[in-house]
């Protein structure tokens, strides 16, 4: 005989178990004075079970495939091995705002979003003063920062100003916001 002293849904529970075979958890359950808390955590015992038993049966029917760009030749394309994953807006009133209502003025889809996300976040965090030793400065880190200039006399305090430089930076010289982060993760810097 096998005794089993616990304290289950604050009730002191002494059980004398006869058989070696029986469950002293659910002997112990049932012991219980019949409560809504006990109720609870036999249905919580049961599905444990149940999710434990069908853990043990599953098997990898497939791998999952990510979306791979095509070539490219076109604003809503990246790069041959960029993934583009889209992403939801922004919230407004934001820099990010700004920006993914800009992509389109640039010629961008909003397939292009996460990598302009991905790389101004690592280059500035979307922090428009943000100035690194190389003196380079804003969201999309300019260097010099007056090249900014060119977009508005506003440059050093404006993100809008300078999130337009920046696009007009990255259209010039990568063609997608996906190009450029394809380099600045190749390189780290674009």
């Amino acid at each position: 005989m096998t005794a089993l002293v616990a304290v289950a849904a604050g009730v002191f529970v002494e059980l004398h178990v006869a058989s070696q075979g029986a469950d002293p958890a659910a002997a112990a359950l049932a012991a219980i004075p019949t409560s809504r808390s006990a109720t609870l955590l036999e249905q919580e015992r049961q599905q444990m079970i149940l999710v434990d038993a069908a853990s043990k049966t599953l098997s990898l029917v497939g791998t999952p495939k990510m979306a791979m760009s095509q070539s490219a030749s076109s604003s809503d394309t990246a790069g041959a091995d960029s993934v583009l994953v889209d992403m939801p807006p922004p919230d407004p009133g934001t820099a990010q705002s700004i920006a993914f209502n800009l992509l389109s003025s640039y010629g961008f889809a909003t397939s292009q979003w996460g990598c302009l996300d991905d790389l101004w976040e690592r280059e500035s965090s979307w922090l428009y003063n943000a100035e690194n030793a190389s003196g380079a400065y804003g969201i999309p880190q300019a260097l010099p920062g007056s090249k900014m200039a060119s977009a508005g006399p506003d440059w050093q305090t404006d993100p809008t100003t300078q999130i337009k430089w920046g696009l007009g930076y990255i259209q010039s010289v990568y063609g997608t916001p996906c190009a450029a982060w394809d380099h600045e993760e190749a390189d780290g810097w674009y």
